[in-house]
């Protein structure tokens, strides 16, 4: 299992992701979840993935390989006209790899299944977000729905829900997203650090700050042990139930 969030604000996109795998308690390793492709000044596409990892590292990897042999599919990730026709790519590639890989009768239900995060902005066009489904269809961020997450959602999804303002700046929003992890990080131990950060301005065309955060990152560890002092006080704050 992973954690992983997108988050669209008036500034443009954050996205943050965990780097824990794990096939068992005995079995947890480090991989990076988030990918990124640039071609400054035109393009910036970031794709964050969860589930199988044999699925999402092949799907990257295919995207990856198609921007370098363009010969083999056109158009790539680097040449999709629009966000939205880059969802549709990386949905169809999606499906092309659990068709190969899952034996006849296999679905995305399945053991093979994985979701992906994809946002970016493409020039003469706005920043946009999607989620993609593992059987390759997928959603768009909207002012409903302005943020997405993939992995294990629940213990971080209610701060978020709460805190949430698309004026938000860059540094509140890691600020809310780094409660969220925190969250995530003390209730279920398939989601686990280093996290990978990435902020992008809007209209920027190329990606902003990226930074990896461990558990000796100063930053991280004063929102943990605040959060977690903020929550005690806010607890014993409130009346006692009457007898």
């Amino acid at each position: 299992m992973t954690y992983c969030v997108g988050l669209k604000i008036d500034r443009g996109l954050v996205f943050m992701s965990d780097t824990r795998t794990n096939a068992g308690i005995d079995s947890i390793s480090t991989f990076r979840k988030m990918k990124v492709w640039e071609e400054p000044g035109e393009r910036v596409i970031v794709l964050m993935s969860a589930g199988n990892l044999a699925t999402t590292q092949a799907v990257v990897s295919l995207l990856d390989e198609r921007t370098k042999a363009v010969a083999e599919r056109a158009p790539t990730l680097l040449e999709t006209p629009s966000m939205y026709q880059t969802a549709c790519l990386v949905g169809n590639t999606v499906k092309e790899v659990i068709a190969q890989s899952a034996p006849a009768g296999q679905t995305a239900d399945s053991s093979f299944n994985a979701s992906f995060i994809l946002g970016g902005q493409i020039r003469g066009s706005e920043p946009r977000l999607f989620m993609i489904y593992p059987e390759g269809n997928f959603i768009e961020s909207g002012e409903d729905t302005p943020f997405f997450q993939i992995g294990e959602t629940k213990y971080g999804k209610p701060i978020i829900v709460r805190a949430y303002d698309r004026s938000m700046s860059f540094a509140e929003t890691v600020k809310l997203l780094m409660v969220s992890f925190d969250s995530t990080l003390k209730s279920n131990l398939s989601v686990g650090l280093p996290l990978d950060l990435l902020f992008y301005e809007k209209d920027a065309l190329k990606a902003g700050l990226k930074k990896r955060i461990g558990a000796d990152d100063p930053y991280y560890k004063t929102i943990s042990d605040g959060w977690s002092n903020a929550l005690k006080v806010a607890f014993q704050s409130l009346p006692d139930f009457p007898e």
